[in-house]
């Protein structure tokens, strides 16, 4: 961006066409004078090539006055140079997909809202590295610590109530499985979240053990117990082959949620409705920004000699023609 440190000279400008009318009307007769008893001595020609020459003259002076006024504002070019250093943050979202996260007092149903938060909270997170795990019975890897939010959505997206050989609810092996796709990570900042809405009744770690294991690699986890408190509708199967709603007692371990967070630093949440899931995703999101340090420098370059040099250049030229090639007109 070019701008000028000294703006006030610029005023001088004015004076230029000022300048220009007051010699078109007053100052020409002012100049030294030949008198001639008659212009008709004079060949036109003659008369018009001296013209030619004294707007030339003049035109010259009119450029120079311009470049100096210029110089004397001194235009400056300042170029803002960024350094942008920027703290990656590598998080792995656990979900569960046991059947129990069939239950409807979420919309469309547990599992269904929690994957659509998490989407609407990949896409949020744009720069960190993300990754999910499922679990249920056993724990599995969706999708790998990526930078690429369309595929973490695309897998998010799959994500789906197990079969009835592999149900069941393993925190401690979900914690574990995530820990070793994070305990490897070079970022600064290693977070979990860890959504469930049940207890911990399957797999041979338990979820205590996997989070001091966490705790041990810095690895944050933030707990969401998902599920209304008392009663939900879940959706069974009747002795004819329909479907129907079923009220079932809510079972979400929140003191083992509460003290994996305890341990590892990191913090519980209970949601039990949609609305509620989300401000949770919201205050985790707020909780764990990437940190962004900018350094930014200001070059500053003088660009009055491109005006002064200029202005030195057309004086020369105006000595040269006044004293040499227009001297016999004067």
């Amino acid at each position: 961006m070019i701008e000028f440190q000294h703006p006030i000279y610029l005023i001088l400008l004015l004076l230029i066409p000022l300048l220009f009318l007051w010699r078109q009307s007053r100052g020409q007769h002012q100049e030294a004078t030949l008198r001639f008893s008659s212009e008709a001595l004079i060949p036109a020609i003659l008369k018009r090539s001296a013209n030619r020459k004294i707007q030339f003259l003049l035109i010259i002076k009119y450029i120079i006055m311009i470049f100096i006024i210029l110089g004397l504002a001194r235009p400056v070019k300042r170029d803002t140079i960024k350094e942008t250093n920027t703290d990656i943050i590598d998080i792995m979202l656990v979900i569960d997909q046991s059947s129990s996260m069939l239950a409807q007092d979420f919309e469309p149903n547990r599992l269904g809202a929690a994957k659509e938060v998490a989407k609407q909270f990949i896409q949020d997170r744009e720069g960190d590295r993300l990754g999910i795990i499922v679990f249920a019975g056993e724990s599995f890897i969706q999708c790998p610590l990526t930078t690429d939010t369309d595929v973490l959505v695309k897998f998010t997206d799959q994500i789906d109530i197990v079969d009835k050989d592999h149900d069941g609810t393993a925190i401690g092996m979900a914690i574990a499985n995530a820990l070793n796709r994070l305990r490897s990570s070079e970022a600064e900042s290693r977070i979990m979240i860890l959504l469930s809405d049940g207890s911990n009744n399957r797999g041979e770690l338990d979820p205590l053990t996997a989070a001091d294991l966490a705790a041990k690699f810095n690895i944050k986890i933030y707990t969401v117990g998902a599920g209304t408190r008392g009663m939900a509708p879940y959706p069974i199967q009747d002795v004819w082959g329909r479907t129907v709603m079923r009220q079932i007692e809510v079972e979400v371990d929140e003191e083992t949620l509460k003290e994996i967070a305890k341990i590892t630093d990191g913090k519980f949440f209970r949601a039990t409705d949609n609305q509620s899931l989300l401000r949770v995703y919201d205050e985790i999101n707020t909780l764990e920004r990437t940190e962004i340090e900018v350094n930014e420098y200001e070059n500053i370059t003088d660009l009055y000699s491109f005006f002064t040099i200029p202005a030195a250049f057309f004086a020369i030229c105006f000595v040269f023609f006044f004293r040499t090639v227009f001297r016999n007109i004067f």
